[in-house]
């Protein structure tokens, strides 16, 4: 039956070419305009890591001065400083940890067609690559020796090779990176995760930029005192120099555990607590204000990564599909109300309002497929002309199955409800009055 129905349902349609058509991209664009700003917003609100996103945390500590504070004021740092983050590495907490800060400058390259030109990287520790779930092309990260000893080894961004290399493996070889000898250990294939959870503070396009090109050791960057590439925030002066820059309490360095699970969260945190004592007795963290810990999913949510002017447009978008739902119930209303004494004659012949329920029902199905389609066309175009606007916008206005078949479902759901009064009105059509008139 309802392969009948749903051919009944398309012979209606054709019937009337130009209001099938009004309804049709009515409902459309409504599908549209939602799922262009859903889509984003699936984007840029999803987990990057979900196998582990709940035991990669973000520690905080409150280092700041007494002056201007009061008790309970949540802390402005969303880093660390030198001094912390060095004592963390050697608390040899969790089952991986890392210590990362940007790094930039010239590249110059050994193929005599290519000038110098600039780079920007990271310079983390080792772990930092079985943290994150880095996939590597060519060979591998460096190892703990190469931290130990501020070993001058680099991994490159699969882009930078084939810059450099082409399709060649250039693991053992050297490169001259600021003003030193690199040997590559490594290469990463494609990995852009969306949105850059690791490096979201003081990184070029923040959590939707582009891809670090390099990564060196974090000690290697400290031994060869490089300048770093973000933020930093000190609340005192200090004196000049890369040494006291060490030695300050200026917040420049972001810093990630990874638990063996979930559970050992509380323990890390009680011992991120004491660290912060002790530290206090030292005379140090005088706010003596309480430390902060947020996994991968918290940290993005802290940071605002997801702000309420894109909750907002994705609010207004459903308003303009509700305002385009309004219109399609208008036109279905419409095109049922000439087709009573068509219902009339059904009914008399015997079918019921079950039947005559279900027939139409389907025929707005077949509406809300055909605004699928349509609507799907116009959301790929509404993203390709959101992408041209930059480099960030491109990231995070791409489709994926999940939004693709989301689309169809919208649409449908979308036309059953625009339906759901026209077919009942069409369902109240009495048989005998519409005989009589025939």
């Amino acid at each position: 039956m309802f392969t009948y129905y749903f051919k009944l349902g398309v012979r209606s349609l054709r019937r009337n070419p130009a209001l099938t058509a009004l309804m049709v991209l009515t409902l459309a664009i409504g599908v549209a305009a939602s799922i262009a700003t859903l889509t984003i917003l699936h984007v840029m609100s999803g987990d990057p890591l979900p196998a582990k996103s709940a035991r990669l945390i973000v520690p905080l500590v409150d280092n700041g001065p007494t002056q201007g504070y009061t008790p309970g004021d949540k802390p402005n740092d969303r880093q660390l400083s030198y001094i912390d983050a060095a004592n963390l590495l050697a608390g040899k907490q969790g089952d991986r940890r890392t210590a990362m800060y940007g790094v930039a400058g010239p590249v110059e390259p050994a193929r005599k067609d290519l000038n110098v030109f600039m780079a920007s990287g990271m310079a983390p520790t080792g772990d930092f690559f079985a943290m994150f779930d880095v996939p590597f092309l060519h060979g591998q990260g460096w190892t703990e020796a190469h931290d130990a000893a501020g070993a001058d080894v680099v991994v490159l961004s699969r882009k930078l090779s084939e810059k450099l290399y082409g399709n060649d493996n250039p693991v053992g070889r050297r490169i001259t990176l600021m003003g030193y000898e690199y040997q590559v250990t490594g290469v990463i294939d494609r990995w852009d995760p969306i949105p850059r959870f690791h490096r979201i503070i003081g990184s070029n396009g923040g959590a939707f930029g582009s891809e670090d090109e390099f990564f060196i050791p974090f000690s290697t960057a400290i031994r060869h005192q490089y300048t770093h590439n973000g933020s930093m925030n000190c609340t005192a002066d200090r004196d000049p120099g890369f040494d006291a820059l060490l030695k300050s309490e200026c917040t420049w360095i972001q810093f990630w555990f990874e638990l063996h699970s979930s559970a050992d969260r509380p323990a890390l945190h009680s011992w991120l607590n004491a660290y912060a004592a002790e530290q206090n007795k030292l005379g140090r963290m005088k706010r003596n204000a309480p430390t902060q810990m947020y996994n991968l999913m918290e940290w993005l949510e802290f940071l605002k990564v997801v702000g309420n002017d894109n909750k907002l447009s994705a609010w207004l978008a459903f308003g303009f599909l509700l305002l385009c739902l309004v219109n399609t119930i208008g036109l279905l209303l419409a095109k049922f109300s000439v087709r009573a004494p068509e219902i009339g004659v059904r009914r008399a012949l015997g079918a019921s309002r079950k039947e005559i329920f279900s027939q139409f029902l389907i025929e707005t199905t077949v509406v809300g497929l055909a605004g699928g389609v349509l609507g799907l066309l116009l959301a790929f175009g509404a993203l390709a002309l959101i992408a041209m606007q930059s480099k960030q916008l491109t990231v995070v206005a791409q489709m994926d199955w999940f939004m693709l078949l989301m689309t169809f479902v919208m649409a449908v759901l979308s036309a059953i409800l625009a339906g759901l009064l026209p077919t009942w009105r069409a369902c109240q059509v009495t048989p005998a009055l519409q005989l009589k008139s025939q």
